[in-house]
C-alpha cells in the first residue's frame, strides 16, 4: 500500500527511495497501533458514508412521509453514530499520538547514538548549535509525515472513497460529471508542492542559523558586553528572523493557494448539482430524498478530498526534514568502531610515529565546483618520532606547529594521509578505537564539563569510580577544597560547561577526571595553562605524581613545567627540528628550544 503511495504522491525516485526506507523501519515496528488506528479510520469512514445515506430516508420517511415513529428511530440511530464517532476518534487519536511521540524518542536516540560514534572531523565542519536545532526540527518534520499519511492516505482517502460510493448509489451521471474536477485540481497542486519542497530546505536552514546566533550570543554573553556588540549582534539577528519570516510566509501562501483552487472548484461542482438536481426534481420527478442524500455526500466529501488535494504540498515539506536525517544517519561512523578488535593489543603504551603527515583538509582539495585546486600545506609533514613506554615526552614549538594534531591523531580523531601512528608496535587502524581511548587519559587546553553534577563529571572519566576515588582525584588535582566550599559539595549542579566555576577551577576538576581515569597513557595538553602560577605548582606536582610509571605525552607553552621530561620534542611547521633532553637542547644555542626558552626567560 505504501509503496504505491510513495509512486503517487511523490514522483521523485529519490524521495519515494527515502519514504519508503522511512516506512520499512516505523510501519512494521508500530504494525499492532497502526492496524488498531486504521480500524478506527475505517469506522469513520463507513459512520461519515452511512451518515450521508441516513438523510435519504430521513427526508423520505418523515419529512414527506410524516412517519414519527420513524423519526425517534432515527433520531436514535444518529445519537448512536456520534457517541461511537466521538469514542472511535479519540482512541485513534491516543494512538497516532503515541506512535508519534515514541517516534520522535527513538528518532533521538537513534541520531544521538549515531552521532557519537561519528569522527571529530564531522563536527568540525558543522555548527552545533545549527546541527541540533536542524535536527530536532527534522525529527518533528519526520513524525507530522508519517501521521499525515496514516491520516490522509487511509482516514481521507477511504472515507472519501466512501462517500463516492453513496454518491453513485444515489446518482451515477452527476458522480461522473463531479470527477471531471479532480485531475484538474492534481495539475495544478502538482505545481504548488514542487515550489514547497525548495524553499523548505532554506526555510529549516535559515531557522538552524537563528538559533545559533541566538546560543552564540547567550554563551559568549562577556565578550558581547566587554566589546558593546550588541547593537551587531541585534542586527544580524534581526536580518535572520527578518529572512526565516519571509520564507514562512512563502510557504504559507503557496500551500494556501490550494484553498481558493479548492473552494472554487467546490462551489462549482456544488452549484451545478444544485441547479441540475433541482432540474431533475421539477421536470423528472427526480427524489428529493435521493437529491438531499447525494448532496449530503458531496458536502461531505468536500474536506477530505481537500486534504488528499493538499497532501502532497504538505508531505514535499515533510520530506525534506526527512532527507536530512537520513543525510546524517548515512554518514559513515568513524573508524575502528568499538568491538571490531581485541582491547589487549593496547599494552604499555609506546607510540611511534613513522612518516605521517596529515592535512585537515583531506587527500583532495577542490573548489565550489568540484574542480581540483592547489592544496595549502599539511598541518603534519612525513613527521617522524616516538614516546616511549612509562616515560614523559614533552612537545614544544611555536604556536600552529601542529603539536594538538599530534594528540589529535594519537587519540584517532583523524587518520592521516600518509605514514602510520602504531602503539606497540600495532597501527591504530588495527586497534579498536573504543579500547584504544580507553587507555588514555585526556586533559585539554580548553576544559569542558557536561551537565549535571560534579561528582557525575569526574565519574564520566570511569563509571566504576567509588566516591573515595573521585574525592582523592580531586585532592590530587588540588581541587577538593574549593568542591567542598560550594553550597552541594560534589552534588552542586554545573552550569553550562561550568559556567559557576572560574576557569581554573574548570581546569583542577579536568586534571581530576584524568587522575580517576588511570589509564596507561596520559595526554597533557596544555593541561595547566588556566592556572595562576601556585595553583600551577601544586598541581604540577600531582601530575608529576600522577605521570609515573605512564606513558605521557605533555604540551606546554612554558618551558619550566617540562624541564624534567625524559624526551623533549620540538616541532615547528609541522616537522620534527629537534629532540632530546632540556640540557641536550639548551646546549644547542641556535636551536629552535633554546630561541623558545630565552624568549621565555625574558
Amino acid at each position: 500500500m505504501f509503496t504505491s503511495f510513495s509512486k503517487f504522491f511523490l514522483k521523485s525516485p529519490d524521495d519515494a527511495g527515502v519514504f519508503q526506507r522511512m516506512a520499512s523501519e516505523n510501519f512494521k515496528r508500530y504494525r499492532a497501533d497502526y492496524i488498531q488506528a486504521i480500524v478506527c479510520l475505517l469506522i469513520i469512514a463507513g459512520i461519515t458514508a452511512y451518515s450521508a445515506w441516513l438523510m435519504g430516508p430521513i427526508v423520505k420517511d418523515v419529512f414527506y412521509g410524516n412517519n414519527f415513529d420513524q423519526a425517534i428511530w432515527l433520531s436514535g440511530i444518529v445519537i448512536l453514530i456520534f457517541l461511537v464517532k466521538g469514542f472511535v476518534t479519540y482512541r485513534q487519536n491516543v494512538i497516532m499520538q503515541r506512535i508519534g511521540n515514541n517516534m520522535v524518542a527513538r528518532y533521538q536516540r537513534r541520531l544521538f547514538d549515531h552521532l557519537l560514534n561519528l569522527d571529530v572531523g564531522f563536527f568540525a565542519s558543522q555548527h552545533s548549535v545549527a546541527l541540533v536545532s536542524r535536527l530536532n526540527q527534522n525529527v518533528l518534520g519526520v513524525r507530522d509525515m508519517l501521521n499525515n499519511v496514516v491520516l490522509g492516505y487511509v482516514r481521507d482517502l477511504i472515507t472519501l472513497i466512501a462517500l463516492i460510493g453513496v454518491m453513485f448509489y444515489r446518482d451515477v451521471y452527476m458522480s461522473l460529471a463531479i470527477f471531471i474536477i479532480g485531475p484538474l485540481a492534481l495539475a495544478v497542486l502538482a505545481g504548488y508542492a514542487r515550489r514547497v519542497k525548495k524553499i523548505a530546505r532554506e526555510e529549516v536552514q535559515i531557522n538552524s542559523q537563528v538559533a545559533t546566533s541566538m546560543q552564540e550570543a547567550s554563551h559568549g554573553i562577556a565578550v558581547v558586553k566587554a566589546f558593546t556588540m550588541e547593537d551587531q549582534l541585534r542586527e544580524k539577528l534581526n536580518a535572520l528572523t527578518v529572512e526565516a519570516e519571509r520564507r514562512s510566509n512563502k510557504i504559507a501562501r503557496i500551500t494556501a493557494r490550494t484553498s481558493p483552487l479548492m473552494e472554487t472548484l467546490a462551489g462549482f461542482a456544488i452549484a451545478a448539482v444544485i441547479a441540475y438536481g433541482g432540474y431533475r426534481v421539477i421536470e423528472s420527478g427526480y427524489e428529493p430524498s435521493d437529491l438531499t442524500s447525494f448532496m449530503t455526500a458531496l458536502l461531505l466529501a468536500y474536506e477530505p478530498a481537500k486534504k488528499l488535494a493538499r497532501l502532497r504540498v504538505v508531505l514535499e515539506r515533510s520530506m525534506v526534514n526527512a532527507r536530512m536525517i537520513y543525510e546524517v544517519l548515512d554518514v559513515p561512523p568513524a573508524g575502528g568502531a568499538k568491538g571490531s578488535s581485541n582491547e589487549k593489543l593496547v599494552g604499555p603504551g609506546q607510540i611511534k610515529f613513522e612518516n605521517v603527515t596529515f592535512s585537515y583538509d583531506g587527500n583532495i582539495a577542490t573548489d565550489e565546483k568540484g574542480r581540483g585546486v592547489l592544496k595549502p600545506p599539511p598541518v603534519i609533514s612525513d613527521m617522524s618520532f616516538t614516546v616511549e613506554a612509562g616515560k614523559t615526552t614533552a612537545l614544544v614549538g611555536p604556536s600552529g606547529g601542529g603539536k594538538s594534531t599530534i594528540i589529535a591523531l594519537i587519540q584517532r580523531f583523524y587518520e592521516p594521509e600518509n605514514g602510520e601512528i602504531l602503539i606497540d608496535g600495532t597501527s591504530l587502524t588495527n586497534v579498536d578505537t573504543f579500547a584504544l581511548r580507553n587507555h588514555m587519559a585526556y586533559v585539554s587546553q580548553n576544559p569542558i564539563l557536561f551537565q549535571g553534577s560534579i561528582r557525575d563529571n569526574l565519574r564520566y572519566a570511569r563509571p566504576d569510580a567509588t566516591d573515595a576515588e573521585i574525592e582523592q582525584a580531586a585532592i590530587n588535582a588540588q581541587a577538593h577544597d574549593f568542591i567542598t566550599a560550594l553550597p552541594n559539595g560534589y552534588d552542586t549542579a554545573l552550569g553550562e560547561n561550568g559556567t559557576n566555576l572560574s576557569g581554573g577551577q574548570r581546569q583542577r576538576l579536568s586534571i581530576a577526571r584524568a587522575i580517576v581515569r588511570d589509564a596507561p597513557i596520559l595526554l597533557l595538553d596544555e593541561a595547566t595553562s588556566a592556572l595562576d602560577n601556585k595553583s600551577e605548582a601544586l598541581v604540577q606536582n600531582a601530575l608529576e605524581g600522577l605521570m609515573k610509571g605512564r606513558t605521557t605525552l605533555v604540551i606546554a607553552h612554558r618551558l619550566s613545567t617540562i624541564s624534567s621530561a625524559d624526551k623533549i620534542v620540538v616541532v615547528d611547521g609541522g616537522k620534527v627540528v629537534d629532540e632530546g633532553t632540556h640540557k641536550q637542547l639548551l646546549k644547542r644555542t641556535k636551536g629552535v628550544y633554546a630561541k623558545l626558552h630565552n624568549v621565555g626567560s625574558e
